[in-house]
């Protein structure tokens, strides 16, 4: 059986799954690759190569089968090679009882001080175990891997993070990424397919989201509730409460409160969600919505609209907002307005300086208008742009505290029989449409990092205007589904 160090990438991303190593295996048919994963993986191998070059000199070992690569590697270390590039360590071990040949291909084995040092580039800026299980065990792997090929353990293991900064894991002496191994074993081997809940932020970027959704909601599985996360469905799974019916049937409200699932080191009760996920429950084996309460919108004859697009940290040097957008909809509407970062190291702050003078115009005009967004990015976002490059005039202050999050309004005030929340969700329902085929916050991403590479500037500009297409109909949407909500109230 073959193993290697990308098979517990596999399992832990896009978030760590043990039905994905199962399908894999099965042959169960993937999705493609999305425009998001294809920029990641075209800007890690940027960052891998940019890192490449400091080095005067170094042997390529990335090319060939495994046996010459992993002869050309011991023939490498052997020789004192300063710069080994993707060399490839390979040992034997025993694991489940099942002979089994381990894989490692770090990206740099460097000599220092008649040792060995392995690095790998990640284009992660957070290199913690928290945040990263998978590369702290691939690394502890590739430790692992070196002791059984040449008897001595590597100086050190190391991240060239996306920061730049080169960060030091500790070795475990490879127990962790050995027991992670034997897991992805264990699942590799399964005649029929282990259970894993499904979840909506969980799974809709896995490649298998085509493949597990449509069978967890054919099943009415109890973790496509809203409310319902991963302990929770496996826990109630061990008490027989596999299904929607189930759940409906085994528990009142009180009983759910008081029904405890892990949470961090210990265990919690359900508390105070249990009457949400039951009405949500309900509300998909009816396919009907339920009223709760009148929602807590400010009452005015405008509203703007307001959506922002960003890059996270592993894409810039800095969490970067490159387009604020906003719309006013009511009885005075306007135009879409868009304030856009430039491309020079300066154009963080012009957009952000463009977005409080178009704010500043929609106040001199309405006065205090409410800004309704959908959940808290927008919130969290002003806070820290305030703080990165101040707010001449309070015009940034004035913006959050005329907020209106209007997606805790819409869970509040109706329970609907959906997956999510989430606005995609939501417009959808509500039956709203937009004019592309291809759209969302990661492929807004995807295209905006497709179009600061461009040279032909007419390209560019075709790109950032379906970017912009994108943003509008999302502050098209939030209106959508603002009327909607209002309109079940209305008299």
């Amino acid at each position: 059986m073959k193993l290697a160090a990308s098979h517990i990438y596999q399992y832990y991303r896009p978030t760590k799954c043990n039905l994905r190593i199962t399908l894999r295996e099965k042959g169960v048919k993937e999705g493609p690759a999305s425009p998001f994963e294809e920029v990641l993986e075209t800007l890690g191998q940027r960052h891998e190569k940019n890192h490449l070059m400091q080095f005067p000199s170094f042997v390529d070992l990335s090319k060939g089968n495994v046996s010459e690569r992993t002869k050309q590697t011991k023939e490498a270390i052997q020789s004192e090679t300063p710069v080994i590039y993707h060399g490839l360590l390979k040992a034997s071990t025993v694991i489940n009882g099942i002979s089994c040949e381990v894989i490692g291909e770090p990206d740099y084995l460097l000599r220092e001080e008649q040792a060995y040092i392995i690095q790998d580039s990640k284009l992660s800026r957070r290199i913690t175990e928290k945040d990263h299980p998978e590369i702290f065990l691939q690394m502890c792997l590739y430790g692992w891997l070196f002791r059984q090929n040449f008897g001595v353990s590597p100086k050190s293991l190391q991240v060239h993070a996306g920061t730049g900064e080169i960060v030091e894991i500790s070795f475990d002496e490879g127990n962790n990424a050995l027991s992670a191994l034997k897991e992805i074993l264990t699942y590799r081997q399964v005649d029929s397919e282990p259970y894993s809940p499904v979840g909506w932020s969980k799974c809709n970027s896995c490649c298998f989201f085509e493949y597990c959704w449509p069978k967890a909601e054919g099943k009415q599985d109890v973790a496509i509730v809203f409310g319902i996360d991963q302990n929770l469905a496996i826990s109630l799974r061990n008490e027989g409460v596999e299904t929607i019916p189930q759940l409906i049937e085994s528990f009142d409200e009180q009983k759910l409160n008081e029904f405890k699932r892990p949470y961090g080191k210990g265990m919690r009760k359900v508390g105070k969600n249990a009457s949400s996920i039951l009405r949500m429950a309900n509300a998909i084996m009816s396919e009907k919505e339920t009223i709760l309460q009148e929602p807590d919108i400010p009452e005015s004859s405008n509203y703007v609209m307001f959506d922002l697009e960003g890059l996270p940290p592993y894409l810039d040097e800095i969490e970067k907002i490159y387009l604020w957008g906003l719309q006013i909809f009511g009885e005075s509407p306007s135009e879409f307005m868009a304030a856009t970062a430039g491309t020079g190291s300066d154009g963080d702050q012009q957009g952000w300086n463009d977005f409080l003078e178009k704010a500043k115009s929609v106040f001199q005009k309405h006065g205090d208008i409410p800004f309704v967004h959908w959940h808290h990015y927008e919130r969290n976002f002003l806070d820290k742009y305030i703080e990165r490059f101040g707010d001449k005039g309070g015009i940034a202050m004035r913006v959050r505290e005329n907020l209106v999050d209007l997606l805790p309004i819409t869970r509040n005030s109706i329970a609907l029989p959906v997956p999510s929340y989430s606005l995609k969700v939501i417009e959808k329902y509500v039956g709203f449409e937009r004019s592309q085929d291809e759209y969302g916050g990661n492929w807004a991403m995807a295209k905006y990092i497709e179009a600061i590479e461009m040279e032909d500037e007419n390209q560019r500009q075709e790109i950032l205007d379906q970017i912009l297409i994108y943003n509008k109909e999302d502050l098209e949407a939030t209106w959508a589904v603002f009327q909607w909500l209002k309109s079940k109230f209305s008299l």
